[in-house]
């Protein structure tokens, strides 16, 4: 069983995400810096189910600007 990603963890990833899309790298890198060591594995943990990660997630969110 994976471990559990905390409603405050869920929201700053969901900030990181939004940030990133806007072009606001710093932004999307204090977002996830907020999140919590247990929430981070779970997170991995699901992006990793439907095949992927996280840096392809914010990289795919900015296309050709990154």
């Amino acid at each position: 069983m994976t471990g559990h990603i905390t409603l405050m963890a869920a929201a700053e990833l969901r900030d990181a995400i939004a940030a990133r899309a806007r072009g606001e790298l710093p932004a999307a890198i204090n977002a996830l810096m907020n999140i919590d060591a247990d929430s981070w594995q779970a997170i991995e943990h699901r992006l990793a189910t439907l095949g992927g990660d996280l840096p392809a997630l914010l990289n795919a969110l900015v296309g050709d600007r990154a």
